[in-house]
């Protein structure tokens, strides 16, 4: 068997966590500790997370998507697929290095998705951009740590308390989708996004594209029209 090469380690702003870039011949993986946080072999569940978002924002004219976290690029690579010609896509991704290794030994991956002119790549937290944010986005795409238990950052465990969730709401359009990925359900977390006045769906989807394997969570809450 072809072993790991370590190609990259980085510090994790506001933390003492440490991730890194591993490479085993044509695929990668980025680790948090032994906890690894996504690989480049499993695409489905996040390209299934835009597809599912952009179904229900249909038809709106120049819609404007915010996406917390860059990962590999599945997610972004998605909506470039299937988003409107007039879409403005803003990926907002808290680990300055991720988005280097994404331009660096990655940049095969990410296919030039980075330089597409509805992209914008804005290295900061998440959070603090939908909380200074009032209803200037159609979408709102969540896929930071392994779900709504926070990982690798403190900040992201507010992401998903009900005060972010709130923010979250705000930041929305009317109609617009807050969508969150998970690597698994959280009865606790659906709960929540109930109580804080969306309409909640909940899709479980592929993690790879085959017919098999393991299954992880998609939630899709809809702030209600006026």
């Amino acid at each position: 068997m072809i072993p790991w090469e370590h190609l990259a380690t980085t510090q994790i702003p506001g933390t003492g966590g440490e991730m890194k870039l591993m490479r085993r011949g044509a695929e990668y993986s980025i680790m948090l500790g032994r906890i690894e946080l996504m690989n480049s072999r499993l695409s489905g569940s996040e390209e299934a997370l835009a597809q599912l978002s952009l179904d229900r924002i249909a038809g709106r004219p120049s819609p404007a998507i915010l996406v917390g976290g860059l990962g590999m690029g599945f997610t972004l690579r998605a909506l470039l697929a299937a988003a409107p010609a007039d879409a403005r896509i803003v990926v907002a991704e808290l680990v300055p290095a991720v988005v280097d290794w994404a331009r660096g030994p990655m940049a095969h991956i990410f296919a030039g998705s980075l330089d597409d002119p509805r992209v914008e790549i804005v290295v900061r937290d998440v959070g603090a951009l939908i909380a200074e944010t009032i209803a200037g986005f159609d979408a709102i795409l969540l896929d930071v740590d392994n779900g709504p238990e926070g990982l690798t950052s403190d900040a992201n465990d507010a992401l998903y308390a009900a005060k972010g969730l709130g923010e979250a709401r705000r930041a929305l359009r009317d109609g617009g989708v807050l969508a969150v990925w998970s690597q698994g359900p959280d009865e606790r977390f659906a709960a929540r996004l109930r109580r804080g006045a969306f309409d909640v769906e909940e899709a479980r989807v592929k993690a790879h594209r085959g017919k098999r394997g393991a299954r992880h969570v998609i939630w899709l809450g809809t702030k209600p029209s006026v």
